[in-house]
């Protein structure tokens, strides 16, 4: 598998996470790892500093976006690779979203965001509204409403994972709010 300095990424995604990238310019020298897992707790993406990466300076630190290999779609198991492009186009932004939150926390904060994320479900809505927020700030829009239809409307997941994403992250709605608030504060 290619490298792309200072990202690794899998040859199965690498189109969907250069275009993702692409909208994060202020990414393009932190070394991120873009990486396949058999499974995920609750989850289909999950970003994170690399363990002792937490400890080193801000500027010094890397990530890991850790992929499902899988994704449970109805009673079927799918490939997550088979996913549409702009799905995972989606998905990725809005998990290069979470890093953009790390990026200038203190690794004691980041520790702190760590345990309260996983914790409190109040902490935890926060922190993917702000993924979302930073996705949308990249106008990254299109895909992340993409994915969100996706999840919510044609995958056909388990309505306990749907209720789910409706308890804890952005809705369209409010992904079109962020779109007028950004795009009025440039005007």
């Amino acid at each position: 598998m290619p490298n792309t300095e200072p990202h690794i990424i899998p040859d199965e995604i690498r189109k969907e996470a250069l275009v993702a990238l692409s909208h994060y310019p202020e990414l393009a020298d932190t070394p991120i790892e873009f990486k396949f897992k058999a499974h995920i707790k609750k989850s289909t993406m999950q970003a994170q500093p690399a363990f002792w990466s937490v400890f080193k300076k801000k500027g010094k630190r890397n990530y890991k976006i850790l992929i499902s290999e899988k994704i449970k779609i109805a009673d079927t198991l799918y490939s997550t690779t088979d996913m549409p492009s702009e799905i995972m186009i989606g998905w990725l932004g809005h998990e290069l979203g979470h890093i953009m939150d790390f990026k200038d926390r203190s690794g004691l904060n980041l520790i702190g965001f760590g345990i309260k994320y996983l914790t409190s479900k109040k902490y935890l809505k926060k922190a993917e509204r702000r993924a979302d927020f930073y996705a949308v700030s990249h106008g990254m829009e299109k895909y992340i409403l993409e994915t969100k239809s996706f999840i919510l409307e044609k995958a056909g997941l388990p309505e306990k994972y749907i209720n789910r994403i409706k308890r804890l992250y952005v809705s369209p709605e409010e992904i079109m709010s962020m779109v007028e608030e950004r795009d009025a504060a440039l005007h």
